[in-house]
């Protein structure tokens, strides 16, 4: 990377700056860095085999280029043959730093968005077995979809509120963010104590119950109360 004052050029052009579309036209979110925690809905810990009890907090990370704007294709991934779906608020920040407390987090925050935590199942669980880390399983290539980022002036109270996902037009995901049993000023704030924030960065802060396989050919659409939609097809 070119150190500021350094004037020498790039040895090949850098890749193009990760960004999904604000709601309304008003320009694009550049994309930083993508956190995602683990685990934040009590059904889905139950589904997939955990203790529902709070446990504290845990986070994994996605690319910035795993995005994929809404209506893009997703492409299935190549190495797995049972890819699942995960419908997540998206908390889009737009200022950040470290050890931020949880009564001053809401004011990092830009806005909102749908996101899908798309994972390769079987070698996520191949990993858990072996004791290694998940990023096979969730950061491959166009794993995470995302809807325009509603600023939050915009998006009413999200403390409560439907999150939903259906595919092929059937309920496949249906519960509330009410629901999360870390909720977004918590999560800003212990996130924060592992990691400096910055603007640009964007939190998935986990699904509810029923998340399942998809197939080629299948149309997902995940949505939020007050937040719109995130579309895409399967290819």
């Amino acid at each position: 990377m070119s150190r500021s004052g350094d004037v020498r050029s790039y040895v090949f052009a850098p890749p193009p700056q990760a960004a999904v579309p604000v709601a309304g036209g008003e320009g694009l979110f550049p994309v930083r860095r993508i956190y995602c925690v683990g685990r934040n809905f009590a059904d889905h810990a139950i589904e997939m085999g955990h203790d529902p009890a709070r446990e504290p907090p845990f986070f994994f990370q996605k690319n910035a280029d795993c995005l994929v704007v809404s209506g893009g294709d997703f492409r299935y991934p190549s190495a797995s043959e049972d890819v699942h779906h995960e419908v997540e608020l998206v908390v889009a920040l737009k200022s950040g730093g470290t050890d931020i407390s949880a009564d001053d987090a809401l004011a990092h925050v830009y806005g909102y968005g749908v996101g899908l935590d798309m994972t390769r199942r079987d070698l996520q669980g191949e990993a858990k077995k072996a004791g290694r880390p998940w990023e096979i399983g969730k950061a491959f290539d166009g794993s995470a979809p995302c809807s325009a980022i509603v600023p939050a002036e915009n998006a009413g109270d999200l403390s409560k509120g439907r999150i939903r996902l259906t595919v092929n037009g059937e309920t496949r995901q249906d519960g509330d963010l009410s629901q999360m049993t870390w909720k977004v000023p918590e999560i800003i704030a212990v996130l924060s104590g592992l990691f400096e924030l910055k603007a640009g960065d964007l939190i998935f802060t986990g699904t509810p119950a029923g998340v399942g396989a998809v197939q080629r050919g299948d149309v997902l659409v995940g949505s939020i109360e007050g937040l719109g939609e995130v579309t895409t097809r399967v290819v």
